[in-house]
């Protein structure tokens, strides 16, 4: 089957549990429908770039999937008829990596490339 990432951003006035509650809910969509939930990542409240339906900030979660497109395609249906998930983004990839996200690596952990200082 397929692999896919998936990021959603929740509304900012939600409660943490609303949030990860969405989250559960969408990653039993997709196993109802013959998938499988490799990972799942809250990565917190965070400041977007711009306002999103006047919202500042706003809840961020990270699905990784091994699903028919079937499956994707009844869940991002789902997400664009609820209130509270304001936008949705879903990537093809062709393997997972392994370990943390980028998001959830602490800042010393991360690679850092040769780049002149200013």
């Amino acid at each position: 089957m397929p692999l896919y990432e998936h990021v959603m951003i929740a509304r900012q006035d939600l409660s943490n549990a609303q949030a990860e509650g969405l989250m559960d809910h969408f990653t039993a969509v997709i196993s109802d429908n013959g998938g499988t939930i490799v990972a799942t990542e809250y990565w917190g409240v965070k400041t977007m770039a711009y306002k999103i339906n006047k919202n500042r900030k706003g809840h961020y979660m990270y699905i990784r999937t091994d699903a028919p497109s079937a499956a994707v395609l009844e869940m991002e249906r789902l997400t664009r008829l609820h209130d509270d998930v304001m936008r949705v983004l879903t990537i093809k990839v062709d393997a997972h990596d392994e370990g943390p996200s980028v998001q959830m690596q602490k800042r010393d952990d991360r690679e850092r490339g040769d780049r002149p200082r200013r």
